[in-house]
C-alpha cells in the first residue's frame, strides 16, 4: 500500500484526539475501520504507530517522526490547493478590477478613480458587511482587493495571508437631528447622550464591544442600539427615534448634524487589502492603494467641519 494524504490524516486525527474512538467520530468513520486502516497504515510504514491501551493512544517514537512530517506536509497541501484555486479563479484579472467593500462611500470613490485611470477596464464590485467574507474572497482570487473598516487597532481579517494598508483612520462621530438639544454643540461628552436610543450599520467586527465599553468608561449602559442599514439609520436619526454612530466623514444629509465626542473615545481604521502573490496586486496594488487614500481625503474635504477639526488632532485623517 502506498502511503496518502488521507492516510496522514488519520495518523494525525488518532494522535489530536488521544483516541481511536474520538479519531473515528472525527473522521466519520466506524471503529473497526479506523483501526483496520491503522493497521493497514503500520505495515506500509513498518512499525507500530500508537502504543494504545484502556486510557487510550500515545505515538511511538515512529509514530513521532511520522506526526512531525504530517503536520508539515498537510498544511503545506492545504495551502497549495488554496493557491492553485485562486490563481485559477484569478485567470484574467489583469484585464478587470473587482473590488469588494462594506458599504461605504470611499468604495465609489475607488470605482470612479479607477474607472477614470483605466477607462477601458472593466470594473465590478461585491459588497458586504462581513468583513472575514471580504477577505475570503481575495483569498480565494474572486476579488482583487477589499476596502474595509476596523475598529480601532483591531487586526483586520486574515492579517497573516494579506497584504493590508491604512488609508486613513477617523474618530466615529454621532449623527443628530438638526432639532435636537445638543445640535449646536461643537463637541458632545459621550455621558450627556446617557439616555439615548443608538443606531449604526451591522459588521462581524469588535465594533459593538467597543461602543458599549465606551459607554461603561461613561457611566451608562446604551439603552438599545438599532443595527440596520446606512439608510435606515439616517431615517431613524431624522425622525428622532435614535441617535445615529458613524465615520467622521460621513456625507451630510438633510436634516442632519454629525458632532464629534470629546476625547474621540472610537475610532475607526479604513484598510486596503490584496494577496501578495495575485497577479492583479502584482500590477496594480499601488495604484489602487493610491486611489483609495485619494477617495478617502476627498471624503475629508467634502466635511469643513471634519478638516478643521483635524487640525486640533494629528493622529486621525490620511495615513501615508
Amino acid at each position: 500500500m502506498e502511503l496518502e494524504l488521507r492516510h496522514l490524516r488519520t495518523v494525525r486525527a488518532i494522535a489530536d484526539t488521544g483516541s481511536l474512538t474520538k479519531a473515528a467520530a472525527t473522521l466519520g468513520l466506524a471503529q473497526p475501520a479506523l483501526s483496520a486502516q491503522l493497521r493497514r497504515i503500520e505495515k506500509a510504514l513498518g512499525g507500530v504507530l500508537f502504543d494504545r491501551d484502556h486510557t487510550g493512544a500515545r505515538a511511538t517514537p515512529l509514530g513521532e517522526l511520522v506526526l512531525e512530517r504530517a503536520r508539515v506536509v498537510l498544511p503545506a497541501v492545504s495551502e497549495l490547493q488554496a493557491e492553485a484555486v485562486r490563481f485559477a479563479n484569478a485567470t484574467g484579472s489583469l484585464d478587470r478590477f473587482r473590488l469588494g467593500g462594506t458599504h461605504g462611500p470611499l468604495l465609489g470613490g475607488l470605482v470612479d478613480r479607477m474607472a477614470a485611470a483605466h477607462p477601458s477596464v472593466p470594473v465590478s464590485t461585491y459588497t458586504s458587511w462581513s468583513v472575514a467574507e471580504i477577505a475570503s474572497l481575495v483569498i480565494d482570487g474572486r476579488l482583487d482587493f477589499a476596502l474595509i473598516g476596523t475598529c480601532g487597532e483591531s487586526p483586520p481579517p486574515l492579517a497573516d495571508r494579506l497584504v493590508w494598508e491604512v488609508v486613513g483612520v477617523d474618530p466615529v462621530f454621532v449623527m443628530l437631528p438638526e432639532s435636537h438639544a445638543l445640535a449646536g454643540e461643537a463637541e458632545l461628552d459621550l455621558a450627556a447622550l446617557a439616555d439615548e436610543c443608538w443606531a449604526d450599520v451591522p459588521g462581524d467586527g469588535c465594533f459593538a464591544d467597543c461602543f458599549t465599553a465606551a459607554c461603561a468608561r461613561s457611566g451608562f449602559t446604551p439603552v438599545s442600539v438599532y443595527e440596520t442599514d446606512t439608510t435606515s439609520v439616517v431615517h431613524l436619526v431624522q425622525v428622532g427615534r435614535a441617535i445615529g454612530l458613524c465615520r467622521a466623514t460621513f456625507p451630510p444629509a438633510p436634516g442632519l448634524v454629525t458632532r464629534p465626542l470629546a476625547g474621540a473615545p472610537l475610532s475607526w481604521r479604513h484598510l486596503v487589502g490584496w494577496h501578495p502573490h495575485s497577479p492583479a496586486a502584482d500590477a496594480a496594488a499601488r495604484t489602487v492603494a493610491g486611489a483609495t487614500r485619494a477617495a478617502y481625503a476627498e471624503a475629508v474635504s467634502r466635511s469643513p467641519s471634519y478638516a478643521q477639526w483635524l487640525g486640533a488632532h494629528p493622529r486621525f485623517g490620511t495615513v501615508a
